[in-house]
């Protein structure tokens, strides 16, 4: 099941970066902002359940989802960029096997433990 899960990341992440691609948005603000989600890791130091709870809201495909119909609906290429960024950044931890956090510790997650490499 985790490996489906990853693949699925994978394919979000290029529908995302095509997406972002084909508007024509600005290359310069991805880069700056694709990784500003993980800023929620510092909650950890408040210990795990709030770390976990902080890492998991930001981590979840519905406010950027949001953030896409509303930049969508009105137009603003700034509002959809940011959702689209926010979407390719949790597609991207996904696939690489970073999953939404347990209680328990940063490295439990729902596709399985991170492991530390040697």
């Amino acid at each position: 099941m985790t490996i489906l899960l990853r693949i699925e990341g994978a394919m979000v992440a290029a529908l995302a970066i095509t997406a972002y691609s084909l508007f024509g948005l600005s290359w310069w603000l991805f880069i700056v902002l694709f990784l500003v989600p993980d800023i929620s890791m510092l909650a950890y130091l408040k210990g795990p359940k709030i770390g976990a709870i902080c890492y998991n809201a930001v981590h979840l495909y519905a406010l950027p989802i949001i953030l896409l119909a509303a930049g969508w609906w009105s137009g603003s290429k700034l509002v959809l960029s940011i959702g689209l960024i926010w979407v390719f950044h949790i597609a991207i931890d996904r696939a690489l096997g970073y999953g939404l956090k347990f209680y328990s510790a940063f490295q439990d997650t729902h596709l399985g433990r991170i492991e530390k490499k040697a």
